[in-house]
């Protein structure tokens, strides 16, 4: 049950709703994302009636979906971004987000951050910690690759988005004061990961797991926002796809106008992933965008074949930049457009 408290609603008033669900054998979790919402469990459906009645209530929801924060029901407009004044969301225009895989070494980033940034990229991705199926695989150089990621947004003005593998990480990202924080797609449901990232105040960006259906990934988005973060970017980077299919994963372009109908989350689209093969990887990128998706996440790497990971689904700095002028040709890619200022979350109100 969820219970929403009007804006005046007083101390006493959540503490009295606390005390009559603890009375009847539940439990009442008080959260301040944006208004007061109390989230109950445990007790009879009998007290939701009382309690809807009790001074300071505005309503009571019997959550079916589990889906209140994200949903176009409590805020028909779209939620923008703002990350270095890179607007992501409503009528901006597709934001580009590309970059390495992994961070592999201070010559590599350096060299693919200025050639993205000269394509025509607003936002740098690279992994410093790596999440891999074979522990032989590479996993990231750590806080040497924060550093880099750090010295690069330094060097270009260009903002940085890297992967938070788990928990004991965070610190470290907001050591480095990393601009937006990636939850992958293994970690989608790592509900530990989701509610420390919704307190630490970054803007997020949360990819969908690849078995996951689009009610669980904003479910996701849920437990972020409920922490207090509206800074939340859905990702779509391809689900499990059909036996013996071309490509690595099946892209859900669908996910799109399905996501922006049912919430006011901005989403972007992951072709690499979903790709697994670079001669895919722009066809499937101006598909995203002509579905109406508000930005892209694109590896890029200036030496493919001698990367340390993700190679074969890496485009390199030159193919970025025709698939850019590509998407402006079609109009897709334009000056961003002005949006009111409530629109836009820039700094979440976190609630320890």
């Amino acid at each position: 049950m969820l219970v929403i408290m009007k804006e005046q609603a007083a101390a006493a008033d959540l503490q009295r709703i606390v005390d009559r669900v603890e009375g009847a054998g539940g439990t009442a979790e008080c959260h301040r994302p944006c208004e007061t919402v109390i989230v109950v469990n445990g007790c009879p459906p009998s007290l939701e009636d009382e309690i809807r009645a009790l001074a300071g209530v505005a309503s009571v929801r019997r959550q079916t979906t589990g889906l209140w924060l994200v949903s176009r029901e409590r805020q028909p407009q779209d939620t923008v971004v703002e990350v270095m004044g890179r607007r992501i969301g409503g009528p901006n225009p597709p934001a580009v987000i590309a970059g390495p895989c992994a961070v592999e070494s201070e010559d590599q980033l350096f060299q693919i951050a200025e050639q993205v940034q000269k394509a025509g990229a607003g936002l740098l991705r690279g992994g410093a910690y790596k999440p891999r199926t074979s522990p032989y695989s590479f996993q990231g150089l750590g806080e040497r690759g924060l550093e880099l990621l750090a010295r690069v947004r330094e060097r270009f003005g260009i903002p940085i988005v890297t992967e938070l593998r788990d928990v004991s990480a965070l610190d470290l990202l907001l050591v480095y004061d990393v601009d937006v924080i990636q939850v992958g797609a293994r970690s989608m449901q790592n509900f530990e990961i989701l509610k420390e990232v919704g307190k630490a105040g970054k803007p997020v960006l949360l990819k969908r797991g690849a078995s996951n259906s689009i009610d669980e990934w904003l479910n996701a988005a849920e437990y972020i926002m409920l922490e207090g973060n509206p800074q939340v970017i859905l990702c779509e980077r391809g689900v499990v796809s059909a036996k013996h299919s071309k490509t690595r994963y099946l892209l859900d372009i669908a996910a799109v106008p399905i996501v922006q109908e049912l919430s006011h989350l901005p989403v972007v689209i992951d072709p690499s992933h979903a790709a697994g093969d670079r001669r895919w990887v722009p066809p499937m990128a101006r598909a995203a965008v002509a579905a109406g998706a508000n930005g892209l996440l694109i590896e890029v790497h200036h030496a493919a074949e001698l990367a340390l990971c993700d190679g074969p689904q890496s485009i390199s700095p030159e193919t970025l930049r025709q698939l850019i002028q590509d998407l402006k040709r079609r109009g897709y890619i334009r000056e961003p457009i002005a949006v009111p200022d409530e629109n836009v979350v820039r700094l979440a109100t976190v609630v320890h």
